[in-house]
């Protein structure tokens, strides 16, 4: 599962003048802050006035996700981008703000899969009517509310003109925080399955997508557990990819076009391509020595020689004692190139068609 920072908006929903909205919101990031750094999140600070959002204009469904105007374009690029939500929100006659259904109504595909953690306030209720109100709007969305919440009686909170809530609320907070990173990591490979660069893979509930430099620990972890077999059978340990750190893997993903194979979170397989004048150089194909024989290298390295379109040839490199690597790349079409330097490693080419 990916290890990389989450991005969770904290959305102050109410937008009447004098609301006491952006203060919980302001106690809320505040109080959260150092627990958000240990669990490897940002919180986003936004308030829904900020936004600028007219009542639904947008004239294509919003499950469409054409979106013609800039202020609909600006909120779903944030929402997009976000893997979860705190939605500050008042209750207004047994309901959430019109504000928040507003907000909600515009987008569409952009909410999937993502954890909705509610913070609400109010008097009799404090809130909590909202609550409810609102999570059988964002069920619909597919949005994921969380069971645990933060709700505030206005009478409890207030110290004279000042919102300072009490122990047991920053407490609520702190779970509230903790279970929506929980929630939004075991999301993410619905996130990403959905998501417009994601491609079915060959296995069942498999799918491939870009790797980027977040995704440096899966990387390493999958590249020490496959050439230490390559170590064994060529009998020696210098092979870069056992010894880089995450850093160094981080470096090389930022220049490297690699394809991820993924299922439930992790990483199965990948490989990665680079274009050198005339040639397309393929490395790092690897499969979990656990799926191996199940055709995933060979889907792999076809998704790797269908960049080489306008290359002269495709290059790749294996240990000269990895057989069952040159049985694969010999079926495929692969011959060895003829001034390869005899260091243990050989070289392979393939001509791209014309």
């Amino acid at each position: 599962m990916t290890t990389k920072r989450l991005r969770i908006i904290v959305l102050v929903c109410s937008t009447r003048p004098g609301a006491l909205g952006p203060a919980v919101g302001e106690w809320l990031t505040g109080t959260l802050a150092a627990s958000a750094d240990m669990l490897g999140a940002d919180l986003v600070p936004l308030a829904v006035g900020d936004l600028n959002l007219p009542f639904l204009d947008e004239e294509e469904h919003p499950s469409t996700g054409v979106h013609h105007h800039e202020h609909t374009r600006r909120w779903s690029r944030i929402v997009d981008g976000a893997d979860g939500f705190v939605l500050v929100t008042p209750e207004y006659n047994y309901g959430m703000p019109a504000t928040l259904k507003n907000a909600l109504d515009y987008l569409g595909p952009e909410w999937a899969w993502k954890p909705a953690g509610f913070v609400s306030y109010g008097h009799t209720s404090a809130g909590t009517r909202a609550v409810q109100h609102a999570k059988q709007v964002v069920t619909t969305l597919r949005l994921v509310p969380l069971g645990a919440t933060v709700a505030i009686r206005i009478a409890d909170a207030m110290r004279e003109d000042r919102f300072a809530p009490a122990a047991r609320h920053a407490e609520a907070a702190e779970g509230l925080l903790a279970e929506l990173v929980r929630v939004s990591r075991a999301l993410a490979p619905l996130r990403e399955r959905a998501h417009a660069g994601a491609v079915e893979g060959p296995l069942p509930g498999s799918y491939a997508r870009r790797l980027g430099p977040d995704d440096a620990p899966e990387v390493t972890v999958l590249q020490r557990c496959c050439w230490m077999e390559e170590a064994l059978v060529n009998d020696t340990l210098a092979i870069p990819a056992l010894h880089e750190s995450p850093d160094e893997v981080r470096a090389w993903l930022a220049d490297w076009h690699t394809t991820g194979l993924w299922r439930d979170g992790r990483l199965l397989g990948m490989v990665r391509t680079r274009r050198t004048g005339a040639d397309l150089h393929v490395g790092r194909l690897s499969v979990a020595p656990d799926l191996r024989g199940l055709g995933v290298g060979r889907w792999l390295l076809r998704r790797a020689e269908a960049a080489g379109e306008g290359c002269r040839r495709i290059v790749l490199f294996t240990g000269s004692a990895s057989h069952r690597n040159l049985t694969l790349y010999r079926r495929q079409g692969y011959v060895p190139l003829p001034d390869a330097p005899d260091d243990g490693v050989v070289g392979l080419a393939k001509t791209v068609p014309a």
